[in-house]
């Protein structure tokens, strides 16, 4: 198999500290060529692809979690993860465009995790649009360097427009009337300074269609919208998820139940990013949520000029503990933390 890099040493105890981001992808088999030069191959390396090759989601195809850790060497498979193997080195090969048969054109990136000799363990797929069984992806561009950008668009934690930041003196102001140099309520810094905001417009399909929390679904005061990575602090009265601390962070996209917390798609959607000197927890329709943390992985998606004091922050706030994919339950989780939060 093709080399993909140098050797890397199995790293140890650096993935217990690495921040670590969940992702949705197919292994790179079930999204198979199956008209054009390269028929019956899967999505491969950008040297392997063919532009026009007709590519075809396998009707049994589903998808898995891979846990990605950010370390000093780079990407690398996070323990817990559903695929790959914990330690082995990430590679972001190439972003690719194609065009479905309807004319919709949809982007996924192609991620390569290699063995201990730098060659090629497995490949996989991250899709930012749904992929649909059946459906023919005609190849139409690929680009080795935007890969890393895009995948700090996804993990970017953002507030959509509309939503309601707690100001230092209690005012209820919109994220996008907000400036830098206003002092927002933090929950364990007191009055902070915003230094920047960042804003992304994004198609609100697949990997960045947003999460809505109704009004009171979290006991928020008013109906809430994040991007699905962004994380909730909740802190609990009573242990009803059973997660052994009392305070704990849950990521939107695991709350989703299809009543209450719901995922929408279609159209565009406007993010915010708030960034303080620190990563902070502040709030957001009257309810806990974490503010900006950088990190290698988020870098990528922001500007070049912005002071080194800013982006150095090497480690999120000590806020509670994440719950993951397989503590959250939907319908469950959402009622036990509002039941939890309440008393």
């Amino acid at each position: 198999m093709a080399d993909h890099g140098p050797q890397h040493d199995r790293p140890d105890d650096r993935l217990a500290t690495a921040p670590v981001q969940q992702l949705q992808v197919y292994p790179a088999d079930a999204f198979r060529v199956a008209h054009g030069v390269n028929l019956g191959d899967p999505f491969g390396i950008a040297s392997e692809l063919e532009p026009e090759d007709v590519y075809e989601l396998s009707p049994d195809a589903r998808l898995a979690r891979l846990a990605l850790a950010q370390t000093q060497s780079g990407l690398m498979v996070a323990e817990g993860s559903e695929l790959g193997q914990a330690g082995a080195p990430l590679y972001l090969d190439h972003l690719a465009t194609l065009m479905a048969t309807n004319g919709d054109v949809v982007e996924v990136l192609a991620m390569v995790e290699t063995d201990p000799g730098g060659m090629i363990a497995a490949q996989y797929v991250l899709p930012f649009t749904r992929l649909a069984p059946g459906t023919g992806y005609a190849l139409v561009t690929v680009d080795r360097d935007a890969a890393p950008a895009r995948l700090a668009q996804m993990a970017c934690v953002s507030f959509a427009r509309g939503t309601h930041i707690t100001m230092g003196d209690g005012r209820q102001v919109k994220v996008e009337d907000l400036r830098p140099g206003d002092r927002i309520l933090t929950r364990d810094s007191g009055k902070q300074e915003l230094r920047w905001i960042g804003q992304q417009t994004l198609r609100a399909t697949g990997a960045f269609a947003p999460i809505t929390l109704a009004a009171g679904a979290l006991n928020n005061s008013g109906e809430l919208t994040l991007s699905p990575n962004h994380r909730l602090f909740v802190y609990q009265r009573t242990d009803q998820i059973g997660a052994g601390q009392s305070e704990v962070l849950v990521r939107a996209r695991d709350l989703v139940n299809g009543t209450t917390v719901i995922q929408s798609e279609g159209g565009f959607v406007d993010y915010f990013q708030l960034l303080f000197d620190k990563h902070e927890i502040i709030y957001a329709e009257g309810i806990a949520s974490e503010s900006l943390f950088i990190d290698p992985t988020i870098r990528p998606a922001l500007p070049g000029d912005l002071p080194a004091s800013l982006t150095d922050t090497a480690r999120p706030t000590n806020a509670g503990h994440e719950i993951g994919p397989r503590d959250a339950s939907g319908r469950d989780t959402i009622v036990l933390l509002k039941r939890a939060s309440s008393g």
